[in-house]
């Protein structure tokens, strides 16, 4: 009979070279959005060391920016910073202080007293 090995990373997020989560897709759609310009640029008959500067310094960015903001925020932080912006600043009622009571309760109250 085989024995087989259990696979202990079920539920476990991916993970690669430190990249966690949403910022490892991030990282690869950045890196191939660099790769198209840099293509559109090459075809469009643009200097070859202007486009060879400018992929290494959009890559080098893009590089800097994805690590950071993958250590900064966490696995799940960035989606609650991104999440901020749809919860209201203030709470505001503009209901009298009378209305915060129920005058049916209060009348009911009442009128057991003299029951």
């Amino acid at each position: 009979m085989k024995k087989y090995s259990i696979n202990k990373g079920i539920g476990s997020t991916v993970e690669f070279k430190g990249l966690k989560a949403q910022y490892l897709f991030y990282f690869a759609g950045g890196l191939l959005a660099d790769l198209i310009v840099i293509m559109v640029m090459y075809m469009a008959g643009v200097n070859n060391l202007i486009c060879l500067s400018l992929g290494i310094g959009l890559s080098g960015y893009l590089i800097y920016k994805v690590f950071s903001m993958n250590k900064k925020y966490g696995q799940y932080g960035l989606m609650k910073f991104q999440a901020r912006k749809y919860f209201p600043k203030y709470i505001i009622s503009r209901q009298d202080i009378k209305g915060y009571y129920n005058h049916t309760n209060l009348k009911l109250r009442s009128y057991e007293k003299y029951s």
